[in-house]
């Protein structure tokens, strides 16, 4: 996966008014790596162009100039990217009513360990996550995931885990586009 790097960052000045141009780039990459499974789960797979928005909205938010501070946000969100041969995503667990969602996120403890984007060859590929952010008693809504896929090409994302068994399937646009992104240096 092509990491960003220091000198792709714009000065907050620049930034600012290249912005709607950043933001245009990176919200269409972002609705093609879109894939929800079910009512409660959506992934958001990243890539160059949707870490590099991130990298500069969160710099731009914190209104940071401080060289060490951007060297750790690139890093940080660099992380979530993986290597190549991976697609690294954010899991968003969405469950509106906050009773539901604590009742849900305890129940569903084990839930990353059930994860996984399925291949052409029908094969699922695990995720590797973080752990941290399992608790003894409930899981986080926010999970960073990473897809060792090799050169496999997915077909779909989907979880297995008995109580919530449910897979969508990637458009071909998706299919071609997590391959190029699993192929980006």
């Amino acid at each position: 996966m092509r990491r960003v790097e220091r000198n792709q960052i714009l000065p907050l000045d620049k930034y600012e008014s290249a912005r709607n141009e950043f933001r245009q780039k990176a919200m269409a990459a972002k609705a093609l790596r879109r894939v929800h499974v079910g009512e409660h789960l959506t992934f958001l797979f990243e890539n160059h162009e949707t870490t590099l928005y991130q990298v500069q909205e969160m710099l731009r938010t914190e209104k940071t100039t401080d060289e060490a501070h951007i060297r750790h946000e690139i890093e940080t969100y660099n992380e979530i990217l993986g290597e190549q041969g991976e697609l690294g995503c954010t899991l968003l667990i969405e469950i509106d009513d906050p009773q539901k969602r604590d009742t849900l996120l305890r129940e569903w403890l084990k839930l990353p360990e059930y994860i996984y984007i399925k291949t052409q060859s029908g094969s699922k590929v695990r995720p590797q996550f973080d752990a941290r952010q399992v608790g003894e008693q409930r899981i986080s809504s926010v999970h960073y995931m990473r897809f060792r896929l090799g050169d496999q090409i997915p077909v779909g994302v989907g979880c297995d885990m008995p109580e919530f068994n449910l897979e969508s399937d990637l458009s071909p646009q998706q299919t071609a586009a997590f391959c190029q992104d699993i192929l980006a240096r």
